[in-house]
C-alpha cells in the first residue's frame, strides 16, 4: 500500500513539473494560455519544447490587438514628423523675413 501512495505522489509531482510552464502562464494571467498549454502538452517531452514553453510563459503579455497598436504608433510617428517639419518651415520663413528686412 505504501508503494502505491509513493508512486501516486511521484506521478502528481512529475505532472506538476511537466506542466509547470502552463501553470506559471495561468498564474501570470497570460492571454494565450490555451495555446501555451497545448504547446507544452505536445512538445514538452522534448526538453527543448519544455524550455521554450517555460520561456514563453515567463514573457509579458502581448498586446491584445497588435494591428491597432501598430496603426496607432504609426499615426503618432507621422504626427511627430509633421509637427517637426512644420516647426522647421515656420522657423525658416521667420529667418528669411528677418534677413529680408
Amino acid at each position: 500500500m505504501g508503494s502505491t501512495v509513493v508512486q501516486a505522489v511521484a506521478a502528481v509531482v512529475a505532472l506538476g513539473a511537466y506542466f509547470l510552464p502552463a501553470i506559471l502562464a495561468d498564474r501570470r494571467k497570460r492571454h494565450d494560455l490555451l495555446t501555451l498549454a497545448l504547446f507544452n502538452a505536445c512538445l514538452g517531452w522534448t526538453g527543448f519544447g519544455w524550455l521554450a514553453a517555460l520561456y514563453w510563459a515567463l514573457q509579458p503579455n502581448p498586446p491584445k490587438n497588435v494591428a491597432t497598436e501598430v496603426a496607432e504608433t504609426r499615426r503618432v510617428v507621422r504626427m511627430k514628423t509633421f509637427s517637426t517639419m512644420l516647426i522647421q518651415r515656420v522657423q525658416s520663413r521667420t529667418n528669411r523675413s528677418k534677413d529680408g528686412r
